[in-house]
C-alpha cells in the first residue's frame, strides 16, 4: 500500500520525498487499516457471547453512539451519531455491544443507508427482539468540502424492524426519547 500512496502524492503534483511527506504514505496506511477494521471482525467475535435470559420487556436504547466511517464514493469521512433501540423478547445484550455493532459496521466503507441497515439486521437476527430501531445522523465531508459544499446539512436514515415499523406509537416513543436534551448526568 504504500508505493500506490507513494505514487498517489506523485500523481498529485507531490514530492513524496520531501520533508513534510518522507512518512506520509506509512501513516495513511495505517490511518487505512485502522479505519477499515471493521472488515477483519465478526458478529458473534463482537458479540462474544453477550446475550442473556431477561424476562425485561421494556425499550432499551443507546443513543448518541459516536461513529465515523469512510464514504465508499469519495473515501471520504462522514461523521454523526447513531441511536439504537431493541424490545426484548426473553433476550437482552450487553449494552455494550451495541455500540460495538455500530463500531464494527461503520469501520468498513460504507454508505449511511447500508450502515443503518446492517446495525439494525444483525441486532434482529442475534437477539430475536420483538422490535429494532437504528437512527443515524451524520455529517459527510463529500458534501462539505466537494461537490455541493453545504457546511451544515446533515444525512438522516433509519431501520425499523418488528414493532418499531408494525407500531407507530412505539416508533414514536423512541423518536421521542433521542431528541437532544440537556443531560441526564
Amino acid at each position: 500500500m504504500k508505493e500506490l500512496i507513494e505514487q498517489l502524492l506523485k500523481e498529485i503534483g507531490e514530492d513524496p520525498g520531501r520533508e513534510g511527506l518522507e512518512r506520509t504514505p506509512e501513516r495513511v496506511e495505517q490511518a487505512l487499516r485502522y479505519l477499515t477494521s471493521g472488515y477483519g471482525k465478526d458478529v458473534g467475535e463482537v458479540l462474544n457471547g453477550a446475550i442473556f435470559v431477561e424476562e425485561y420487556d421494556e425499550m432499551v436504547i443507546v443513543k448518541d453512539i459516536d461513529l465515523f466511517s469512510l464514504c465508499e464514493h469519495h473515501l471520504l469521512p462522514f461523521i454523526g451519531k447513531c441511536h439504537v433501540a431493541y424490545l426484548p423478547d426473553k433476550q437482552i445484550l450487553g449494552l455494550s455491544k451495541l455500540a460495538r455493532l455500530v463500531e464494527m459496521f461503520s469501520r468498513r466503507l460504507q454508505v449511511q443507508e447500508r450502515l443503518t441497515t446492517q446495525i439494525a439486521q444483525t441486532l434482529w437476527e442475534a437477539v430475536r427482539p420483538k422490535g429494532v430501531a437504528v437512527v443515524i445522523e451524520a455529517l459527510h465531508l463529500c458534501m462539505v468540502m466537494r461537490g455541493v459544499e453545504k457546511q451544515n446539512s446533515k444525512a438522516v436514515t433509519s431501520a425499523m424492524l418488528g414493532a418499531f415499523r408494525e407500531r407507530p406509537e412505539t416508533r414514536a416513543e423512541f423518536m421521542e426519547l433521542i431528541k437532544p436534551r440537556g443531560s441526564v448526568i
